[in-house]
């Protein structure tokens, strides 16, 4: 297990009532099964206790996946092709898991965005952009000397990454220049790599995870508004730090994933929980969060090596809240 992986399923000990928010290579030294001691079916963080809720359904079902050669570190969808990062290596595949093109990279890699035909590959203290058959076309540094990058989005206004250890979001232009920083007006707790960020028609999310909110910016880097509660309760975030994911839907939606007890939501743009989509039984259960794109109708879901793709069952769906929604939402087409 890499250590962008351990710390998105561990993150904070309790010791004496009081949160540790440890992160590096100490918290592996101490800890061989973070899993265990700090979360299971039952395992609470202060006094919400995290509990399945064993007669949810699921309005969307596994219809086919595939394996990759590794366990995978992040994932993108992009013009039909699934983009998959494992520690060595990026695959591009096709919906169906056909094998389109691979090549290796640099074993430190955190996260990956595709965008006007190039693959951003983001790495503790530097970014690297490369084509579609692998060759680099652009590289830099990190703008600090102590970043600890987590998590990418690019877009065309610029490059958007969050730093884990300066806990603040760090906005490039596409030639790699530095254009500002982005802090929050909460403050960023970050206690683990959870440190989530997206784009979605013209506004950046991304997650306060120590909070347990999402917060919106402009591409200015201006704040826009939050949403987000604690508690066990679909439509709140459970743990030491959640959301771990978020990413759009096609229709102006906005997806979470967490981890703990693993689920995937949906919230419209302004942070109105909309409904449970898949829980940890549907998911395959564990205690890291899965990561999630929609590809037209499906939903692209990974986690560990396995590449699954679930789509709309309108049966299953009519005892859901998902069913009972009224959006003109293309994922039920």
């Amino acid at each position: 297990m890499d250590r962008r992986k351990f710390l998105k399923i561990s993150g904070s000990l309790v010791v004496g009532g009081v949160i540790l928010s440890v992160v590096g290579r100490g918290m592996w030294n101490m800890f061989k099964r973070p899993d265990k001691l700090f979360y299971d079916s039952k395992r609470a963080k202060g006094n919400v206790l995290l509990k399945e809720d064993e007669d949810f359904v699921s309005p969307y079902r596994r219809v086919y996946g595939f394996l990759a050669p590794d366990d995978i570190s992040a994932m993108e969808v992009e013009g039909g092709s699934i983009y998959i990062a494992t520690p060595n290596n990026i695959y591009v595949y096709g919906m169906s898991g056909e094998l389109q093109t691979n090549f290796s990279t640099p074993s430190d890699l955190r996260d990956i965005a595709v965008y006007d035909g190039h693959i951003y590959a983001l790495f503790p203290t530097r970014i690297e952009v490369y084509d579609r058959l692998g060759d680099i076309t652009q590289e830099w540094e990190a703008c600090s000397d102590n970043a600890d990058y987590c998590s990418l989005t690019v877009c065309q206004e610029g490059i958007f990454v969050t730093d884990a250890a300066n806990k603040n979001i760090c906005k490039y232009h596409l030639d790699g220049m530095l254009a500002r920083f982005i802090n929050s007006p909460k403050g960023f707790i970050v206690p683990s790599y959870c440190f989530g960020i997206t784009y979605m028609d013209g506004i950046i999310y991304c997650s306060n995870p120590g909070r347990h909110l999402v917060e919106s910016y402009t591409t200015e880097g201006e704040f826009v508004a939050s949403f987000g509660k604690s508690g066990a309760e679909a439509g709140a975030f459970s743990g030491c730090c959640n959301p771990a994911i978020l990413t759009p839907s096609n229709n102006g939606e906005l997806l979470t994933s967490e981890k703990g007890i693993p689920r995937i939501s949906c919230y419209s743009s302004s942070g109105k929980f909309r409904s449970v989509l898949l829980d940890s039984k549907a998911l395959g259960r564990g205690t890291a969060a899965y990561d999630v794109r929609v590809m037209k109708d499906k939903l692209i879901v990974t986690g560990g090596d396995k590449v699954s793709v679930f789509q709309y069952d309108k049966r299953l769906s009519q005892q859901t809240e998902c069913g009972q929604c009224n959006l003109d939402c293309p994922l039920k087409i």
